[in-house]
C-alpha cells in the first residue's frame, strides 16, 4: 500500500515517491569467514569494513494499475508484469524476488549503483538493503533493522543459490568504520574508536578494469573448508588473528601496523583459492607500492574488480598517479558515517 502523511496544515496526501540509498564498503580483514558457518569453526572470527560514499539507490513510485515495473539502469534492463507473474521471471531476479518478498504491487522500482559493474565493495548487498528498506515504507512494514538485513541475505541467497556472507549488509544499514564479531547466534556489530579523517587521509580505491569472475567462487572454499582441507581452515585461521591483530592497530592509530595487516591478510587471502589474483591486479599493487604505499589488497572475493591501499598522506598523491598510469580508474570517496537512508517524497 501507499502510505499517506500530513503536510503542515494537517491534510493528508498520498506518498508519490519514497527514494532510499545505502552505503557500499571497503572490506578491511576477515573477509569469507562471515558466510555460515565457517566462523563457528573459528573462534574469535571478526570482520573490518569500512562504509564508503559510493552509494546504491532505490527509487519507489506508485502505478495507475497493479502491475509492477523494474528498471535497472545500470544494466539498461526493465520488466514490466502483473505481480503474479514476477516471482517465475529472471530478468531482473533480486529486484523481482524482493517485491514479490514484500507483497508489492501497482509500483515502479527503480535502481542505480554508483560503483562499477563487479567492483567487489558489495554493491549488490547496498542495493538490496535500499531496495528494501524502500518496499518496507512503501508497504507500510515497520522492520527493525536486523530483521530487514535478514530479509536481505535470505533473498540473494535464493537469487544466487548459494549462502552469503554476513558482512557486507552491515556497512549498508549502518554506515562507518566497525567490526563484525561472528559468534554463535546473532553476529555482534561493534562500531569502531578510528578517526575517519585520518584513515581516510591514508587510502587509495580504485577500478583495476577487470570485474570480478568465476575463478574466485566462495562457495568453492566454503566447501573445501566444510570437506575438511586443512589448507584452508589454516588459511582462515591466519586471517581470523590478522583481522584481531588489525583492529588493535586502527583503534590505536597505528598506521604502520596497519598496513603490515594488510599485507599479512592480502597474503593469506591470495592463498586460499588461485584466481584471487591476476597478473593485471600483481601489477597495478607493484606500481602503488613502488609508488609509496605501504599494503594493498582487493575488496571482496578478487579475482578483479577494487584494490585499496594503505599510504602515508604524502604519498597519496604519487600512488594514485601510478594507479592511474597503470590503467585502472582512481575512485573517489568519503568514509560514509550515514547507513541506510529512506526518505518520503
Amino acid at each position: 500500500m501507499v502510505r499517506l502523511k500530513a503536510d503542515a496544515t494537517g491534510n493528508y496526501n498520498c506518498v508519490v515517491r519514497i527514494s532510499a540509498s545505502a552505503p557500499t564498503r571497503i572490506d578491511l580483514a576477515g573477509g569469507t569467514i562471515d558466510i555460515w558457518p565457517l566462523y563457528l569453526f573459528h573462534p574469535g572470527a571478526q570482520t573490518l569494513h569500512i562504509a564508503i560514499s559510493l552509494r546504491a539507490h532505490a527509487w519507489i513510485e506508485p502505478r495507475p494499475d497493479d502491475r509492477i515495473e523494474l528498471v535497472s539502469e545500470d544494466t539498461d534492463r526493465m520488466v514490466n508484469l502483473p505481480a503474479d507473474q514476477l516471482s517465475a521471471d529472471d530478468t531482473l531476479p533480486l529486484l523481482g524476488r524482493l517485491v514479490h518478498r514484500f507483497g508489492g504491487h501497482g509500483l515502479r522500482l527503480t535502481t542505480r549503483g554508483e560503483s562499477p559493474a563487479g567492483a567487489g565493495i558489495a554493491g549488490s548487498s547496498a542495493l538490496n538493503i535500499a531496495i528494501c528498506g524502500a518496499l518496507a515504507r512503501f508497504m507500510g512494514e515497520d522492520l527493525d533493522p536486523e530483521t530487514l538485513m535478514d530479509v536481505a541475505k535470505d533473498v540473494e541467497a535464493q537469487v544466487i543459490r548459494v549462502p552469503t556472507g554476513l558482512q557486507d549488509y552491515r556497512p549498508a544499514m549502518y554506515g562507518g568504520i566497525a567490526a563484525l564479531e561472528l559468534e554463535a547466534g546473532r553476529p555482534v556489530r561493534v562500531p569502531l574508536d578510528v578517526d575517519p579523517q585520518e584513515l581516510q587521509r591514508r587510502l587509495v580505491l580504485c577500478y583495476t578494469g577487470e570485474p570480478r569472475n568465476s575463478g574466485t567462487n566462495n562457495w568453492d572454499i566454503t566447501k573445501r573448508h566444510i570437506d575438511g582441507d586443512r589448507h584452508v581452515f589454516d588459511c582462515f585461521e591466519r586471517i581470523r588473528d590478522t583481522a584481531a591483530a588489525m583492529r588493535a592497530a586502527l583503534t590505536h592509530g597505528d598506521w604502520d601496523a596497519t598496513a603490515r595487516c594488510l599485507v599479512t591478510e592480502w597474503e593469506n587471502r591470495k592463498r586460499l583459492a588461485p584466481g584471487v589474483t591476476t597478473p593485471a591486479i600483481d601489477g597495478l599493487i607493484a606500481r602503488a607500492l613502488a609508488a609509496g604505499a605501504q599494503g594493498a589488497k582487493v575488496c571482496g572475493a578478487g579475482g578483479g574488480g577494487c584494490l585499496f591501499c594503505i599510504a602515508p598522506p604524502d604519498q597519496v598523491p604519487a600512488v594514485r598517479e601510478a594507479l592511474a598510469d597503470g590503467g585502472a580508474r582512481v575512485l573517489d570517496f568519503q568514509i560514509e558515517t550515514t547507513g541506510l537512508s529512506v526518505v518520503e517524497q
